[in-house]
């Protein structure tokens, strides 16, 4: 019987989300809670994972400051994205050993959700070889970055809905300058973050094998 935990965070601030990330993943490493999805939608914030070039930050302070962009240097794999209001952020914190000891397994299973849960919208995502993330044609709607410590995941994707996409004129997302970025509601307007967030849920339930689900929205 594998449980699936998720915590709504809503709004939530990208360093306090990574406390809470971080926080969770200790109690799971200690078998403290069950598998835990958090999903989140950040206010306007530039990642910068393990692999990122400096110099695909290309947003001025003065942009930066007039967009009130904030920065972070984080654990993940991957070069630098966005995250903002619109955008969907889940970071699944599973326990590997409870599921399959791989890492290409996990983000291949991730990777479905995502494009499962866009077909059941009309729209045809796939994946691009050599390249992170969920693809529409050569526009991105979904990035990837992973870590993985003791068997227990962190980080995860983010999923454009209705994110304004100006945001990604500051970086060169994921340090590709050939592909372009897309979201939901260019492709599917009448599709809303809660229905999204409904639907993405359920797909991890089903493509993860959990029995059961528990949605908790975050209060502390």
């Amino acid at each position: 019987m594998k449980k699936l935990n998720v915590i709504d965070l809503g709004n939530c601030a990208y360093g306090k989300a990574w406390e809470i990330q971080k926080e969770t993943h200790a109690k799971r490493v200690r078998n403290e809670v069950p598998d835990t999805l958090i999903l989140v939608e950040h206010p306007h914030v530039y990642t910068l994972g393990k692999n990122a070039t400096a110099q695909h930050l290309i947003a001025s302070q003065d942009y930066l400051k007039s967009k009130g962009i904030e920065i972070y240097n984080v654990d993940r794999g991957g070069d630098i994205t966005y995250h903002g209001p619109g955008q969907l952020v889940g970071y699944p914190i599973f326990n590997l050993k409870d599921h399959r000891e791989s890492v290409s397994w996990y983000v291949h299973t991730v990777e479905d959700v995502l494009i499962q849960m866009l077909a059941d919208y009309g729209i045809s995502a796939e994946r691009i070889d050599k390249l992170t993330g969920v693809w529409v044609g050569n526009q991105k709607i979904a990035a990837l970055g992973m870590r993985v410590s003791k068997w227990v995941t962190m980080h995860g994707f983010a999923l454009n809905v209705s994110t304004d996409l100006s945001l990604y004129d500051g970086i060169i997302p994921c340090g590709i300058v050939s592909k372009g970025i897309t979201r939901i509601i260019d492709l599917e307007p009448n599709i809303q973050m809660e229905q999204v967030k409904r639907d993405i849920i359920e797909k991890f339930k089903t493509l993860f094998n959990f029995s059961e689900v528990h949605r908790n929205h975050y209060n502390g």
